[in-house]
C-alpha cells in the first residue's frame, strides 16, 4: 500500500512539474459517499460507482500527500516547535474549498484545522449561513504547521509550503475557493493588493474562481466587518447556484 501512495504522490508531482495543475472532472452520477471529516477518506459503503472510485482514489492521493507533510522538515524553526501538522479535512471531492492563513493552538492540538473559537464561526457560516455542511466541503490552510506565537507565516515559510498547497488543489479540483484573509488572498493570487481591494469579486485561478474574504478570527475582533463577510458569502452562494437558507 506504501508503495502505491508514494508512486501516485510521484505521479502527481511530475504533472506538475509538467505544469499540469487542473485535471478535469466526470460528470458525477450521484452524491459521493458520507465522508469522515478528521480522517479525510470516504465511509464505507456497498459497491463502488466510477464516481465513487474517483472519490477513493482522491482520499488515497490526499492521505500519501499527508504522510508527506507530517514528515516534513523544510522549516527548522516551524519543525522543532509544532505539535503536529494540520494537513486538511473535508470532502476530497468537494466543489469549495476553504483556505486560511495557518493552524492556531487547537489546531496545532488536534490537528484537524479550524477548530477552534475562529473555526467554530467558520462552521457556522457554512451550516446556518450557507446551508452545507463541513463535511460537504474542503477546509485547509496556506501552511501546515503552526508558525510560534500564532505570528504570520513568512514568505519563505508560505514558499516552503506551495508545493503541498498546489498537490492539494489538484487532487480535489474545486471549482470554488474562498480565500480566508489576506495572507491566504495575496499568497494564492500572487499579489501584495490589500484584502478590501481583494473581496467583493471573483478570480479567475486556473479552472477554480476565487473569493476572498475576511478571516473568521479577525471577525471575531472586529465584528462590525461581519456585514461584509456576508456580503461575500452571498456572492459566492450565487455564483454556485445556491440559495440563501431561509430566503424565499
Amino acid at each position: 500500500m506504501k508503495d502505491r501512495r508514494t508512486a501516485a504522490v510521484r505521479k502527481l508531482e511530475n504533472l506538475m512539474r509538467a505544469g499540469v495543475t487542473h485535471f478535469p472532472k466526470p460528470k458525477r452520477t450521484r452524491p459521493p459517499a458520507p465522508v469522515d471529516t478528521e480522517l479525510g477518506t470516504p465511509a464505507e459503503a456497498s459497491g463502488r460507482s466510477g464516481s465513487q472510485r474517483l472519490v477513493d482514489s482522491r482520499a488515497r492521493a490526499l492521505s500519501a500527500l499527508a504522510s508527506r507533510v507530517a514528515a516534513c522538515t523544510r522549516c527548522e524553526e516551524l519543525a522543532r516547535s509544532r505539535t503536529q501538522t494540520v494537513f486538511g479535512a473535508g470532502n476530497p471531492d468537494a466543489r469549495l474549498v476553504f483556505m486560511g492563513e495557518a493552524p492556531g493552538y487547537e489546531e496545532d492540538q488536534q490537528g484537524i484545522p479550524f477548530v477552534g473559537r475562529a473555526g467554530q464561526l467558520l462552521t457556522d457560516i457554512i451550516t446556518k449561513g450557507m446551508g452545507l455542511r463541513r463535511e460537504q466541503v474542503y477546509i485547509l490552510n496556506t501552511i501546515k504547521c503552526r508558525p510560534p506565537g500564532n505570528r504570520t507565516p513568512l514568505p519563505h515559510e508560505v514558499a516552503n509550503c506551495r508545493e503541498y498547497l498546489e498537490a492539494q488543489l489538484a487532487i480535489i479540483q474545486p471549482e470554488f475557493l474562498c480565500c480566508l484573509g489576506a495572507v491566504a488572498a495575496q499568497s494564492l493570487l500572487g499579489t501584495t493588493a490589500p484584502l478590501g481591494r481583494l473581496r467583493g469579486r471573483f478570480h479567475q485561478r486556473g479552472a477554480i474562481q476565487v473569493l476572498c474574504t475576511y478571516h473568521p478570527a479577525y471577525l471575531l475582533r472586529y465584528p462590525e466587518a461581519k456585514r461584509d463577510a456576508w456580503e461575500d458569502i452571498q456572492l459566492l452562494l450565487k455564483q454556485m447556484g445556491l440559495s440563501i437558507p431561509g430566503a424565499r
